[in-house]
This record gives structure tokens, C-alpha cells and sequence, in this order.
């Protein structure tokens, strides 16, 4: 998914919805990411006994700080992670999530869940003696954002959220079997590790092949068919990409048992939804950036977010899927982090 060259069209309009009406604005020229950078700091961050989180600085030691949440669970962060920011105005501060990436031990399940990650972003803060700073996240780092923000919004200056996900049941569902009205040919090679007779019950066969690590075949090939079904779902236009290498083979593996792991046992119950604690967010300067085409986190779950978040800035983009690095959506990502500039710290 994670594609350095992008050719895209631009269209002519984009859609911003306020609480009371839609309006359609001219689009500027897409804008492209900035120049690739190099960390200027980096280190483990012990957090258990277990797990040991990666973290990098890059940027401006002395600018504002700007934390990225990667998605997934379990996707990790990336290099190209840091050419959504202005190197000479931002200090990017990128951490892997527990089993994620470069942090270790890779795709461990131990003591992993969202309240032990919203406690590692609150122990980062501290370890990095940052006051405050912006939050940038999305899909399941939009989730972790508003998690976070519920319970540390004093040490938040702003937050960017792309392709909401609220990690509650009926999205799990939509992902699981929704997404194959979409992508039928996708889902067919995803469904087809489980027996017919199993498939109302993918979730359990998949968790189970996934954290048998006696079967190491077996696990890895669910694990591929993981990733190549979430994949080809990202993009606008779809990505066959194909996990090859040891490093990818790795990689996709810990993407794949951790949200498996986080799909079974840390979704949201409606009594506990993010959206029972919009007060605690409702004065956090926000920008809501949502695909009209995002088929992984579709954009019910945003235009719900927004009916009770008026407040927060939602920009839905009209020809933007699921990725990131679809070119309007990064376009619009970028502008809203430029858009940072002009606002004044406390």
C-alpha cells in the first residue's frame, strides 16, 4: 500500500460539509509529500517486561510538535510516514505500537490492548518531554486518537483524522463480509482458507490459524491472504501488491494476528463507544478527512462522528478511498497539516 510514486488526475471540486449545509470549493493543485528525511534521534522505549516500542524524532528538534499514529493495529509506521510534515517546521515524532514495526517483540499479543497503547502514548509524551502536541492518525490510528484525546485532551493542541474507524462491532462485520459487494474476487481468496460450513465464523477461524505458531505454513499463508485482502480494499484503485520477502513475510504476519486479536477482543461495545465521550473532545481543534470511496472504513462511521461533532472541521473527498497515499487524500492531509502553522500554541 505504501507506494513513493503516485500519478494521479486531480478532479475540479472537493465537498466540505458543515453541520448545516454542503459546500463545493474549487480544488487547488494536489500537493505532493515532502522530501524524504532521516531521523535525528531514535531509541526503545521500555514499556513492560514484554515490549520495547520504537520511537524516532525528525524534522525540527525545536519545532512543533506533531505525533503520527499509525493504522492497523499492527501495520506499523514508515518512512514515508514523515513526508506528510514540513521537515523545517514540525518535530515528527513516529512510534511503532506495541508488536508492531520495528518495535519487539514483533506481532506479540501479550499485554496488548487499547488501554495499554493509549498509556504508551501518555508514557512517549513523558519520555520526550513534549507539553503538548498536534495528533495525526488514521483509520485505526483515527480510533487510538480519540481514544487518547478522551483521556489526555489537556495535552493536545489539535488532531488530523483520516478514514474513521470507531472499532465497534458493525464495522468488524463490514470488514469480515461487507467489503466483498465491492471486492468479490478479493474476498473469495480471503474467505477461501475456511471451510464453507465456517464462514459465518471467519474471524474465530482466522485468530486461531494465526496464533498457532506450531503451524508456521499454515499461519503464514492465512497471514498473506490477510494483508492481500486488506490491500486490494485500500485503495481507490485497487493494489494486488504481493508479500514476498522475509521482512514483508514478518510484517504481514504481526499486522495480521494483531487485528485479528484487537477484532476479537477489544471492539468497542455501545455502551463504551467513542461516541459517548464527544464533550471530552468537542473543544479539541479537529479536521476530519474522509474518502467518499473508502471502502475499509466506510464513511457512515465519519458522518456519524460529525452529526454529533459539529464542531470539528470534516472534509469529505470526493474521488479519495481508503490509503493515505491515494493523491487527493494525501493532498488533503498535507494542506491540513500546513494548516497547523497558523495556529498559536497556549
Amino acid at each position: 500500500m505504501n507506494k513513493e510514486n503516485i500519478i494521479h488526475k486531480p478532479n475540479t471540486d472537493e465537498t466540505k460539509s458543515t453541520s448545516e449545509s454542503s459546500i463545493y470549493v474549487k480544488r487547488k493543485p494536489l500537493l505532493d509529500l515532502f522530501p524524504p528525511t532521516t531521523p535525528y534521534s531514535n531509541g526503545y522505549l521500555e514499556v513492560d517486561s514484554t515490549h520495547n516500542l520504537y520511537w524516532e524524532q525528525s524534522g525540527n528538534p525545536d519545532g512543533v510538535p506533531i505525533l503520527l499514529l499509525h493504522g492497523g493495529p499492527g501495520a506499523g509506521a514508515s518512512p514515508i510516514h514523515r513526508r506528510f510534515f514540513d521537515p523545517d517546521f514540525f518535530r515528527i515524532i513516529i512510534f511503532d505500537q506495541r508488536g508492531a514495526g520495528r518495535s519487539t517483540p514483533v506481532g506479540s499479543l501479550e499485554n496488548n490492548t487499547t488501554e495499554h497503547l493509549i498509556a504508551d502514548i501518555e508514557t512517549l509524551r513523558k519520555q520526550l518531554r513534549v507539553k503538548k502536541w498536534h495528533i495525526f492518525g488514521g483509520s485505526w490510528g483515527s480510533t487510538l486518537a480519540l481514544s487518547y484525546a478522551i483521556k489526555y485532551k489537556d495535552h493536545i493542541l489539535s488532531m488530523i483524522l483520516r478514514g474513521i474507524f470507531l472499532c465497534e462491532q458493525d464495522e468488524i462485520d463490514w470488514f469480515l463480509y461487507g467489503m466483498q459487494n465491492i471486492f468479490p474476487e478479493a474476498w473469495e481468496q480471503f474467505s477461501s482458507i475456511v471451510s464453507e460450513d465456517q464462514r459465518d465464523n471467519i474471524l474465530s477461524c482466522y485468530y486461531k490459524i494465526l496464533t498457532n505458531d506450531e503451524d508456521k505454513e499454515s499461519q503464514m499463508d492465512a497471514a498473506v491472504r490477510w494483508n492481500l485482502y486488506e490491500g486490494a480494499c485500500s485503495s481507490l484503485i485497487p493494489n494486488y501488491d504481493t508479500v514476498t520477502t522475509d521482512e514483508q513475510k514478518l510484517y504481514a504476519l504481526a499486522l495480521a494476528k494483531i487485528e485479528a486479536h484487537y477484532f476479537k477482543t477489544q471492539v468497542f461495545s455501545k455502551e463504551k463507544s467513542i461516541l459517548n465521550h464527544i464533550e471530552n473532545l468537542r473543544f479539541i481543534p479537529t479536521t476530519i478527512i474522509q474518502g467518499r470511496y473508502d471502502i475499509i472504513c466506510p464513511i457512515k462511521t465519519a458522518h456519524k462522528l460529525h452529526q454529533l461533532w459539529p464542531e470539528a472541521d470534516y472534509v469529505v473527498v470526493p474521488d479519495g478511498g481508503h490509503s493515505a497515499l491515494d493523491a487527493p487524500i494525501r493532498s488533503r492531509l498535507i494542506e491540513a497539516t500546513e494548516s497547523l502553522k497558523t495556529m498559536q500554541d497556549e
